[in-house]
């Protein structure tokens, strides 16, 4: 008898996240271990990458709601989550406005609503040896699932994040045990939830080398017409925390000092599209900052570049700065709370200020000097970062 694992996680979109649970399910011993996930919403480009060993379990129309709009909710007879939605969007305005929150209810609204629709969300039927809840929502393998053992993930520096500490830490709770990518967002779990201590254990992301490679093979005929510009490339999603307004600002800086064949690649998708667009126009960086949008396949553009940059304001651990380092590609990030985590700085890539100066004088200096960028890169491609020995943690939960 093979040992049963369930995993969970509500879609397939390209994120870093859905990323590294490609490359953990890559690894996976299925002599031993049979695998279920379960996607509460049956969409994303990540979708076909998941592989044939892995049973992927029949969407449950109930479990889809929480990113569907009010219309489509009401059109698919989802009343009761309408109504737990439109309560948990008053108490959260109420709740934000009480503590000045920067960000607004936002993330307390998707606290509640979890907290509030898994109550009526028919459970997972099959028994498990282990349920993992690899991303958001945590809250239906807390209540909707049967297990021996229960795991929760951490993926993003929990000091950052502006949500209801008791709702969460009742989730947590729940949970035997929960793992980190990283000692600096376990040291940030722990200072805002001290009492989990014992639960906590380090399971670094699973990285891939081969599989990464093969997919970075892929022609790339946008880079084909800017041979001889020194390119730039970031991935992740259009949002405020990563910092990609900042990188337009520090563009415009570079070409002012007469840095003008500097051009800087985007890839990814969000809901900050439109301020970055706004600001590329203002800035007159319309052929110099390019955004490309969703990329189902992001390691060609990451294998073309001269330098990888991470302008993030906070991070948990970038899955696209350890992809760059696997391609041998010289490294810049900005020094948010966890950063030393990712690189050693120095060594494979350079940590500048978190700021637009530091990001403009970082690009300068990787610009200036193509010693200090071979350095960096032949550094990167002597190393080997397959490490698909931490599953072993995995199974020892177990």
């Amino acid at each position: 008898m093979r040992t049963k694992i369930f995993i969970s996680l509500f879609d397939m979109e390209i994120g870093g996240v859905e990323r590294s649970l490609i490359n953990m399910l890559e690894s996976f011993n299925y002599e031993k271990y049979e695998v279920d996930v379960f996607i509460c919403h049956h969409s994303g480009d990540l979708l076909h990458l998941i592989p044939p060993e892995v049973h992927v379990l029949p969407e449950v129309p109930a479990y889809t709601v929480f990113r569907k709009s009010v219309k489509q909710c009401m059109k698919e007879g989802h009343f009761s989550a309408l109504l737990i939605r439109a309560l948990s969007k008053t108490v959260a305005g109420l709740k934000a406005r009480r503590r000045k929150l920067k960000e607004g209810p936002g993330y307390i609204q998707m606290q509640l609503d979890l907290k509030y629709t898994t109550f009526v969300l028919p459970p997972i039927q099959k028994h498990y040896d282990l349920a993992i809840s690899y991303a958001w929502p945590h809250d239906i393998v807390a209540t909707k699932v049967i297990a021996a053992k229960k795991l929760a993930w951490i993926h993003t520096d929990y000091s950052e994040l502006e949500i209801d500490n008791h709702i969460d830490l009742a989730v947590w709770n729940k949970f035997d045990a929960i793992a980190s990518i990283s000692d600096a967002c376990t040291a940030a779990f722990l200072k805002t939830y001290p009492t989990l201590y014992d639960k906590v254990t380090l399971i670094e992301n699973i990285t891939t080398p081969d599989f990464i490679k093969k997919m970075a093979d892929a022609s790339l005929p946008a880079f084909e017409a800017d041979q001889g510009a020194f390119t730039l490339v970031s991935v992740g999603r259009l949002s405020y925390v990563k910092g990609f307004d900042m990188a337009i600002q520090a563009l415009r800086q570079l070409h002012d000092k007469g840095l003008t064949n500097i051009r800087w690649f985007v890839v990814g998708y969000g809901g900050y599209e439109a301020e970055l667009r706004k600001l590329i126009s203002e800035n007159r960086l319309e052929e110099s900052f390019l955004l490309l949008g969703k990329q189902t396949n992001p390691y060609p553009y990451i294998k073309a570049c001269d330098v990888y940059v991470q302008p993030s304001r906070y991070e948990g651990k970038a899955v696209t700065v350890t992809e760059a380092k696997i391609l041998g590609k010289p490294i810049l990030i900005t020094s948010y709370a966890t950063a030393s985590s990712q690189i050693e700085d120095g060594t494979e890539g350079l940590m500048c200020e978190l700021s637009i100066e530091g990001i403009a004088a970082g690009i300068e200096t990787m610009y200036r000097n193509s010693e200090l960028r071979e350095r960096f890169a032949n550094h990167l491609l002597e190393k080997n970062f397959s490490n698909s020995y931490e599953l072993e943690k995995l199974y020892g939960v177990i």
